[in-house]
């Protein structure tokens, strides 16, 4: 039977190997307790922002002031960047056996020299970043280049995670926010490894039930 698999889906593995089992065994989700859907707001928000400045040809002021940012240019293609921005049609991946891995991108960078792509994820948090905070990332931005390579795109060899956190709110009501950019080497073997140990997983498993 076909397996289908998304970067939120190995997260559960990986947070919870009982409630991936539940969830792919038996149907049965996580629960998702009270989330606050301010993370989901800003993702919109900051993709019509950065989508200003693409259309205008430029990056958006986070990013410009950047030194590693100066031969950058945010990826132009309106129509691909809205297909790869849906998780379920987006990035996409199927195996000889049928299995999918497939996910959904907030942004990409391209350098101008040599035209490689560049992953951009943004991320919405209520504090200053741990020592660790972007290691959490490390799959997702691996999958996200290992689904590009095997579209038949050439990306570099590291991902930006693009986080922003509250610094103050103004007299006039409107509220700061502090960005760091940090930079992260990708590696396309570690997500193709860690699509097969789950299918394995899975497939053991499904026999198991028999």
């Amino acid at each position: 039977m076909p397996i289908k698999l998304s970067p939120s889906v190995l997260n559960i593995m990986h947070e919870c190997p009982r409630c991936f089992w539940l969830m792919m065994n038996k149907g049965k989700k996580r629960p998702a307790g009270i989330f606050p859907s301010l993370p989901s707001g800003m993702d919109g928000i900051l993709k019509i922002h950065f989508d200003k400045f693409m259309e205008k040809g430029k990056l958006p002021p986070e990013l410009a002031k950047l030194d590693e940012c100066k031969n950058l240019k945010l990826f132009d293609d309106a129509g691909l960047l809205k297909d790869w921005r849906n998780s379920r049609k987006g990035l996409w991946f199927e195996d000889k056996d049928g299995n999918v891995l497939h996910g959904g991108i907030d942004n990409l960078l391209v350098d101008k020299t040599n035209k490689k792509i560049i992953v951009l994820d943004y991320k919405t948090r209520g504090f200053p970043l741990k020592e660790d905070t972007h290691e959490h990332y490390q799959n997702q931005l691996d999958i996200y280049n290992f689904l590009l390579n095997e579209m038949g795109y050439e990306t570099e060899d590291f991902a930006f995670l693009l986080f922003y956190h509250p610094k103050e709110v103004l007299e006039t009501g409107e509220v700061i926010f502090n960005t760091d950019l940090i930079k992260m080497k990708v590696n396309v073997k570690n997500a193709e490894k860690i699509m097969k140990e789950v299918i394995q997983n899975l497939l053991l498993y499904f026999q198991l039930s028999l």
